[in-house]
């Protein structure tokens, strides 16, 4: 493979919430943008959803030649794909459906292209199975809204090749992402596991009464969150253990990991679970559409996302050791 290639056009598979996510990141970097997706009314909503994201991505700063017109849509997967240089695939997390789809946009690609899926959870080397190029597939999976937060988790199958994998990074790296490359396939990857554990913890603590879903977020934001979004858990502890850092943390607080405080099984989510989540969440946002929330959201990620490149700069492509 050409370890070269500029990727100048791209192509998107599938416009969910994270396909569209993923358009607007491209487009605000300067690209022309090919999509498709069979869904009747999917161009009027990528269109709209583009713009919702537009007046974030101007206070981020828009790259020399981006343009909302720079997008095209077509009825015909196979001409979208035909002369991309990269393809998001971002089809529903159903592992049949994406292997099939998978396998027609590699048949029908340049071999040259590097393919990308947005999958949360399944594993590479069980997706690329029965690709005629499965050298050049990799996960490249975003989080929402894509078009503003810069983490990407790459993970490569066992037939991925490295060579792919730095292409990949490059490529990231040049539409300002933070690739995370992961050297160990694992289910869910690494962060939606991280999150998992802290999602199932809180559906105990509001099954069991001990808070609500108001006091759980309250917890995140105004604790954990706030240092975790300049920091992450470790460097967090590794503070708390004074002077001495996480050699004192972890011997004055690793024994408290035996105690029983936390349930890593999900509790059963029952209707009445349910329902608590969902009143619990619906009375906390009060009369704020999801509308109005997320334009919230995207104010204070615009001016967090700014703060945390103020602190740490380097911060680029990370890679995860086996």
């Amino acid at each position: 493979m050409n370890g070269h290639n500029p990727m100048n056009k791209v192509a998107v598979i599938g416009t969910g919430v994270i396909g569209n996510g993923w358009i607007a990141r491209f487009l605000a970097q300067g690209l022309d943008v090919v999509a498709f997706d069979p869904a009747e009314g999917a161009e009027n909503r990528t269109r709209q959803a583009v713009d919702h994201a537009w007046a974030s991505l101007e206070k981020l700063g828009l790259a020399e030649g981006a343009s909302r017109d720079r997008l095209q849509f077509s009825d015909r997967m196979e001409e979208v794909i035909a002369d991309a240089d990269y393809i998001q695939e971002n089809v529903p997390e159903r592992e049949e459906l994406k292997k099939t789809v998978l396998q027609k946009i590699d048949h029908f690609s340049n071999p040259e292209a590097i393919i990308g899926s947005s999958t949360s959870g399944i594993k590479p080397s069980i997706l690329q199975e029965g690709m005629e190029h499965p050298e050049r597939f990799i996960v490249a999976h975003p989080f929402n809204p894509v078009y503003l937060l810069p983490l990407v988790e790459v993970v490569g199958g066992k037939f991925t090749e490295e060579a792919v994998i730095q292409r990949a990074n490059h490529f990231f790296e040049s539409i300002q992402m933070k690739p995370l490359t992961i050297n160990k396939e694992v289910d869910g990857h690494v962060a939606d596991r991280l999150m998992e554990a802290l999602w199932r913890e809180a559906l105990h603590l509001v099954n069991d009464g001990v808070a609500t879903t108001e006091e759980v977020d309250k917890a995140i934001i105004y604790g954990a969150g706030l240092r975790w979004a300049q920091m992450g858990p470790f460097l967090t502890f590794h503070l708390a253990g004074g002077e001495q850092g996480m050699r004192h943390m972890l011997e004055q607080f690793g024994p408290a990991l035996k105690l029983p405080w936390t349930k890593l099984e999900a509790p059963e989510l029952t209707d009445e679970l349910k329902e608590r989540v969902i009143e619990g969440c619906e009375s906390y946002a009060g009369d704020q559409s999801v509308a109005d929330l997320e334009l919230k959201r995207n104010e204070f990620l615009v001016k967090l996302l700014d703060l945390v490149e103020e602190y740490w700069p380097e911060s680029k492509n990370i890679e995860i050791d086996q």
